[in-house]
């Protein structure tokens, strides 16, 4: 086989994708004579299709790095095609890359054998193994199951015969895929499919399918015949393109089984009814005693490389000569060394298919061109542009680059391979001429920093220089680098990466020592914080470990001045990250944390802005009560301070101080905190707060309701005393389940315990591992007495018994509804307890019951005491009008569901009424209804209530007569208030705020009536607990509004100043910045009359503020106004050259005098009458002092302005006098416009030759080519 291109991880996708068609064409200008135009095509070149670009090529790094290895002497080499319909990857752009490459790459690591792929002209894909035997039969075996398409083809054979293909064990079923290579699938048996599914490469599929039939004919009742006919003669008997067969088995019948080329067997099964059977058998022997009679055969030399080109693609061409000439072609196996191909026939037509046979050989031929490899790519071009000029001038012409290898295998016509060949070796001598390389010697562990991020730094260096740069993989360790391109370019390169580093050997590497979780905020978010710093310090290199390594060490590499400041500024964030990272937690009630977070999160963000701190809320569904806050140290303090001072006015919370030596603090607290744990859960969840390890402190803060904080004190008191003294421990397990049961009824029997012995028994919390450990502290024979008395408790426990109770079965229901909550929560209640109700539909009134004698008694009991609950129930109605049910239930049910726990009763609400008739109409919409309606809710037509309003109660009497009072408590009222219709709007606030705000703080409805009523009085609706509190802060925002009108009234007082127009200027000031300082200064409203207004007098200044202050800001504009009454205006002339100067860069020369001399000075406009005229204003003595200042500028000035006037005199060049001759402009010879008269312009009226834009214009060919 040829050469062919190496499969590396880069290959030919780059030329043999994208290709476009170019042509060459090289064109050589003579020079003509200077006197004569040159011609319009010289003078406007038309432009090429396309511009070739050799310079530019860019090469993928690294595309042929890997050189070959060299075939040693013990290796053997095979060769084998994969046709284009058979190959698993046909996409063009993946050819040495994608699937298939990485494909090949395992396969070659796993084997050791050495692959090589290309393409051949019918898009065949080609592959040589090279190695050792055993290696190239693996790596076969690999690559024809994975790289060839697995095609399935169904073979139909009688259902009783497939038993005869699977064999004993499977034993036959496994030795046909093994030698076929292909997955064959039978029907299971009690499928009634008779398709055989055979799955694999196509040659593998048809030695299968052939086998599968033998074993079916063998099987087959009817008549099976086997014909040895030698393989030579198979041609003939199929025929061309199997049509002779074909015929033979459609005229009697009989199935025809010739074995494939690719299987080595003479013999022809024939299966079917005996005597068509036998009239096929005569007919086929026939043929082949009559060929072996009438052919001879002839052996022709013809080479390896051009088998291929006689078989043709699927075996076309043979076929083709077999149907022409009558002659079979034997071609010896591809992995046969034998260039010997024989044909059979007979004789006159041997003639006839030996020259089709030389003409099919020799209609291809393959050549080379020498070519450095490393110009290969250069050749090829960028994405195969180069390439792509000979390839579509000669598709049939297949050009293979060998890597390692100098030179260039060309395949294909022989004539266009001529073409080829001249073209590309006038492309490599160009490229020898005019291109070079460079090596040089680069330490590998600076390759990454030369190559930058993402590749920057090189792909600047290889765009500057026009060069390619060839760095080798890491994985290599190789130190060199190569440089190609143009000669100058290739050494600018070479000496930039030899400074590059040169600088880099020179540079320092620091670690700096930083937390790992201060990492990703140093990065901050999508990396923004350190791109900050790299920005601040280009030259220093800042790596971060991987999160995965849990390293604290941070690596900054640069210049060593640069690396140190950039090492202070990283180690200053950091130490502010430490000081913001300060964190203590707050234990605050659950029943608080909705206040401290107020109404849409307002109070809790206003404390996170002014405190300037993290603050972090447990979950709602969470049972924590810590509210976390992060940042500095003096901040939190001050946010903890607030988010108490909350809670303390919330509710009745008491604070008391222990004294408590700090070296007991850690035996106090427990193991994961577990005894302070068990104290606060004891004393009705009080706070108990130690103060921080090392401070020293022996105060322990506890705070909580006064009753329970009391308790905490003398528990925490009488446990610090026995530590003092001497403390004991003892451990003892039990099932998690028992715990409840142990503990008791609100804790009364582990309580009992207590009491009894004295010791301190702990329960193990809900997030400890070790769920079935219960520790016991206090001294040494309480503990042990405690024990004993847990230790028999359990015992009890562990003894399960069954038992039984008798449940009326009208009671069941009760017990198993909503998925049998009841007896979860009697399980939970009593250690777990299995209560077994007979099944629904059986009128059995025998319960089960089955667990630790004590829980089984314990829920025995509980059992009863509901059965007596249920017998005891009874129900009773609660008239409520229906206008009140969502009131009265409250925020998603919650008062409700708070009547139903704490009276143990059933509450049922009737359905909504659609559309209510009401008898009377109701005098107020939903934001505020009547006061009446609240009122007479209850005496509303008490002999009649309507079905929508009755609201039923079932449980305990005595119980549902409490809920039905605590229900009648929720019915909201209504009371009125007076408040002043013209303070309505202040009430209600901008976009309503300040009426919602009054309404969440005291959770009521408020309704200010309607502006068109002219209305004073408001109505205010809820629950009678809250009316007052709701009244009252209304009144006291009614007092506040009233006193701001008050403060508004004397605000408003106005008083006019007259003050000649003139001077408004001055008094406004630049950019108002006068007349700002005296609002600002009085506190009072100065208004200037309006310019425009004519009816406004202009000489009137209206203050407005209070009296007083409007007075002060009167007698400071009047003061104002003397001073520029005793001004002075004067004219000076000033030479208009020197303005300029005097003024200065912005006005900052001139301001600068103004502000010495305390003038106004004012330079003429463009187009002045006289531009040298110059007004200075200001007091008389200033004004003269600033006169003679500028004129004094203006001599000193004016000197510099004539010497520079003169010089230009003399740098000016000598005028000419003469004329000069008319230019022709620039002429071109045979131009488009003189085609016709020599003197004829472009006709601009033409919408042809000077189309408007957007027009139609008919197509025309122009001088630059065709339009695209």
């Amino acid at each position: 086989m040829s050469s062919v291109a190496v499969l590396t991880q880069e290959s030919f996708a780059e030329h043999r994708s994208g290709l476009v068609p170019q042509q060459i064409k090289v064109a050589t200008l003579n020079s003509e004579e200077e006197s004569d135009p040159p011609t319009y095509k010289d003078a406007f070149p038309p432009l090429p299709e396309k511009a070739a670009c050799l310079e530019n090529a860019q090469e993928p790094a690294g595309a042929w790095s890997n050189k070959i290895r060299p075939i040693k002497a013990s290796v053997i080499t095979q060769v084998f095609h994969v046709p284009l319909e058979e190959r698993k990857y046909k996409d063009m752009n993946q050819f040495g890359e994608g699937e298939q490459a990485k494909i090949c790459l395992e396969i070659m690591q796993r084997t050791g054998a050495h692959l090589e792929l290309s393409l051949a002209k019918d898009q065949g894909l080609s592959i040589m193994v090279s190695g050792k035997l055993d290696a190239v039969m693996k790596a076969r075996k690999d690559i024809v199951a994975r790289l060839q398409t697995q095609a399935s083809a169904t073979v139909a054979i009688p259902k009783e015969h497939h038993r005869f293909v699977i064999g004993k064990n499977g034993e036959k079923l496994q030795d046909l895929e093994l030698k076929t290579a292909t997955k064959i699938q039978i029907p299971r048996p009690d499928d009634a499919s008779n398709q055989i599914r055979i799955t694999g490469t196509k040659e593998g599929i048809e030695k299968a399918r052939h086998e599968v039939l033998l074993i079916s004919a063998e099987q087959d009742k009817r008549a099976v015949e086997r014909l040895e006919v030698e393989k030579a003669f198979h041609p003939f008997i199929a025929g061309p393109y199997n049509r002779l067969v074909g015929e033979i088995m459609q005229e009697t019948g009989t199935r025809i089984n010739i074995p494939p080329p690719s299987v080595n067997r003479t013999e022809i099964v024939f299966t079917g009814e005996k005597e068509q059977l036998a009239q096929a058998v005569a007919r086929i022997k026939k043929i082949y005693e009559e060929k072996k009679k009438k052919t001879t055969t002839i052996a022709v030399e013809v080479k390896k490389s051009q088998h291929k080109y006689v078989i043709g693609p699927k075996g076309n061409s043979l076929q083709e000569i077999l149907e022409r000439t009558g002659v079979s072609v034997e071609i010896p196996p591809s992995d046969s060394i034998s260039e010997t191909v024989i044909l059979r026939g007979e004789p006159e037509k041997l003639g006839q298919a030996l020259t089709e046979v030389y003409a099919k050989a020799n209609s291809f031929t393959v050549s080379s061109v020498s070519a450095p490899s490393w110009l290969h790519r250069f050749i090829i071009g960028k994405k195969g542009q180069n390439l792509a000029k000979i390839t579509q001038q000669m598709p049939k012409v297949h050009i293979e680059f060998t890597e390692g290898e100098d030179r260039i295998t060309l395949e294909g016509p022989t004539e266009d391979v001529n073409v080829a060949q001249e073209q590309i070796e006038a492309m490599v001598k160009d490229l020898i001429n005019r291109m070079d390389y460079v090596e040089i010697n680069i330490d590998h562990k600076f390759h990454r920093h030369l190559i930058g991020k993402s590749g920057a730094n090189i792909n600047r260096i290889k765009d500057q220089y026009k060069v390619s740069v060839r760095i080798p993989p890491d994985s290599e360790k190789s130190n060199l680098i190569r440089i190609e391109g143009d000669p100058q370019g290739v050494q600018q390169a070479k000496r930039e990466l030899l400074e590059l580093a040169s600088r880099m050997e020179n540079e320092r590497t620091k670690d700096l020592i930083i937390e790992q979780r201060f990492h990703r905020t140093i990065i901050g978010q999508k990396g923004e914080r350190i791109r900050e710093i790299r920005d601040k310090f280009p030259e220093v290199i800042i790596n971060f470990p991987d999160p995965a390594q849990k390293s604290d060490i941070v690596q900054l590499r640069g210049p060593k001045n640069e690396v140190e400041k950039c090492t202070k500024y990283m180690q200053k964030m950091v130490a502010d990250l430490v000081e913001n990272s300060y964190s203590i937690s707050v234990p605050i009630f659950k029943q608080f944390h909705k206040n401290i977070i107020g109404k849409g999160g307002a109070n809790i963000k206003k404390i996170r802005e002014e405190s300037n701190t993290k603050i972090d809320l447990p979950a709602e569904n969470s049972n924590s009560e810590t509210i976390v806050i992060t940042g500095k140290r003096a901040n939190c303090e001050a946010a903890r301070s607030r988010i108490l001072s909350i809670q303390k006015d919330l509710a009745n919370i008491a604070e008391v101080e222990v004294s408590i030596p700090a070296k007991l603090h850690n035996s106090l607290i427990g193991t994961k905190g577990r005894l302070i744990r068990s104290i606060m859960e004891e004393c009705g969840g009080v706070h108990i707060h130690f103060p921080v390890e090392g401070s020293g402190s022996d105060t322990v803060v506890i705070r909580g309701p006064s009753s329970d904080v009391e308790k905490a004190k003398k528990q925490l008191l009488h446990l610090a005393e026995e530590k003092q003294t001497k403390s004991f421990t003892v451990d003892i397990r039990a099932k998690p389940e028992y715990h409840k049961f142990l503990i008791g009824k609100g804790g009364g029997k582990i309580r009992k315990v207590r009491d009894n012995t004295g010791a301190r028994i702990i329960f193990p919390a809900a997030e400890d591992k070790d769920q079935e450990l219960i520790t016991i502290i206090g001294k040494e024979d309480a503990v042990r007495e405690a024990q004993k008395e847990l230790e028999a408790l359990i015992q009890n426990l562990d003894n399960v018994v069954e038992d039984y109770m008798l449940v009326d079965p009208k009671h069941h229901r009760h017990f198993v509804i909503r998925r049998g909550q009841v007896l979860r929560e009697i399980a939970e209640e009593y250690g777990g307890v299995m209560v077994s109700f007979p099944r629904s539909g059986t009128q059995s009134d025998k319960v089960t019951l089955k667990g630790a004698k004590d829980c089984v008694e314990a829920a025995k009991k509980r059992i009863q005491e509901i059965i007596e609950d249920l017998e005891a129930q009874v129900t009773i109605e609660c008239a409520i009008p229906q206008k009140f049910h969502r009131s009265v239930m409250g925020p998603k049910g919650s008062r409700i569901q708070q009547i139903t726990r704490d009276y143990n009763v059933q509450i049922k609400f009737p359905d909504r009424e659609e559309n209510p008739v009401h008898n009377v109409e109701p005098a107020i919409q939903e934001n505020g209804d009547d006061a009446g309606d609240g009122r007479d809710a209850k005496d509303a037509d008490p002999g009649s209530p309507r079905r929508c309003d009755i609201i039923t109660i079932s449980g305990r009497k005595e119980k549902c007569e409490a809920a039905k009072e605590a229900l009648e408590a929720l019915v909201p009222i209504t009371i009125e208030v007076e408040v002043p219709f013209d303070l309505h709007r202040y009430i209600i606030g901008q976009r309503g705020s300040g009426i919602r705000k009054m309404m969440d703080e005291f959770e009521v409805n408020i309704h200010v009536p309607a502006p068109e009523l002219q209305s004073d009085i408001i109505a205010i609706t809820g629950l009678a607990a809250n009316l007052d509190r709701a009244k009252a802060g209304l009144l006291e925002r009614v007092k506040e509004l009233q006193a701001e009108q008050e403060d508004r009234a004397l605000r408003s007082f106005k008083l006019s100043v007259t003050v000649d127009p003139k001077y408004h200027p001055k008094i406004i000031g630049r950019k108002g910045a006068v007349i700002t300082q005296i609002r600002l200064e009085h506190d009072v409203n100065i208004q200037f009359p309006d310019k425009d207004d004519g009816n406004q007098p202009q000489d009137q200044i209206t203050i407005t503020g209070y009296e007083k202050n409007t007075e002060a800001a009167r007698d400071a504009i009047l003061k104002i106004v003397g001073e520029l009454e005793q001004m002075v205006s004067e004219d000076v002339p000033l030479d208009h050259r020197v303005h300029a100067r005097i003024i200065g860069a912005r006005g900052k020369a001139i301001r600068k005098i103004m502000d010495e001399f305390k003038v106004d000075i004012r330079f003429p406009q463009s187009g002045a009458p006289d531009p040298n005229c110059v007004t200075v204003t200001g007091l008389p003595e200033n004004v003269e002092e600033a006169i003679d200042h500028i004129l004094n500028l203006e001599e000193e000035y004016l000197a510099d302005v004539v010497d520079s006037e003169a010089l230009q005199v003399y740098m000016k060049p000598p005028a000419h006098e003469e004329s000069k001759a008319p230019s022709k402009g620039f002429v071109v010879r045979d131009a488009p416009w003189t085609a016709n008269s020599s003197e004829k312009a472009p006709d601009m009226s033409s919408s042809e030759e000077f189309p408007s834009f957007g027009a139609q214009v008919a197509p025309k060919t122009l001088p630059w080519g065709p339009k695209r």
